[in-house]
């Protein structure tokens, strides 16, 4: 896919399952973490739909030192942070994917290209090259990487999956 072009028709569905993909940003999984801030229920029942439903997630290996770092500095528990990181690492359905030299050139045209700060731009690269819905508490990040990849907020995730849900629903019902 070509930078400056995303997939109009919504988040894309493996061949093989049906299944929705996901590029989850950092700012899902520490939101989902603390329970104290605003819109951690969304945060936590997208990821936990995702993980029901068996939903690939790839991310870049640069979700760990983000997750560990931020869960540390707000926690003060740094033994507990790489816990959360080290757990999320080993869920099923994720892949973590090593920034290369030639991910790193990538990520950094998105975000010469498109204004993204540079962790930012190693996700929206991740979401464009395996075609995945990036989603995101990031405000501008989904604003400036919506040119490139479809980005939505774990409301409007899970929002979209319910849709589907109803909809294969109504197609078995249907004699």
């Amino acid at each position: 896919m070509a930078i400056g072009r995303r997939n109009p028709r919504g988040p894309v569905r493996t061949r093989r399952s049906g299944n929705l993909r996901y590029t989850v940003d950092a700012s899902v999984f520490i939101n989902a973490f603390n329970p104290h801030e605003p819109g951690h229920a969304a945060s936590l029942a997208i990821l936990a739909a995702i993980q029901e439903g068996g939903d690939p997630v790839i991310v870049p290996t640069l979700l760990l030192p983000e997750m560990a770092s931020a869960v540390a500095r707000a926690s003060h528990d740094g033994a507990g942070a790489l816990e959360y990181a080290t757990a999320t690492a080993a869920l099923p359905h994720l892949s973590l994917v090593a920034l290369t030299s030639t991910t790193a050139r990538q990520a950094a045209e998105l975000a010469a290209t498109h204004r993204l700060r540079g962790a930012d731009a190693v996700y929206v690269m991740v979401a464009r090259r395996y075609g995945t819905t990036l989603v995101s508490r990031d405000d501008e990040q989904r604003s400036r990487g919506s040119v490139v990849v479809v980005c939505q907020t774990p409301e409007e995730a899970l929002s979209h999956r319910q849709t589907i849900e109803r909809t294969r629903r109504s197609r078995v019902k249907k004699p």
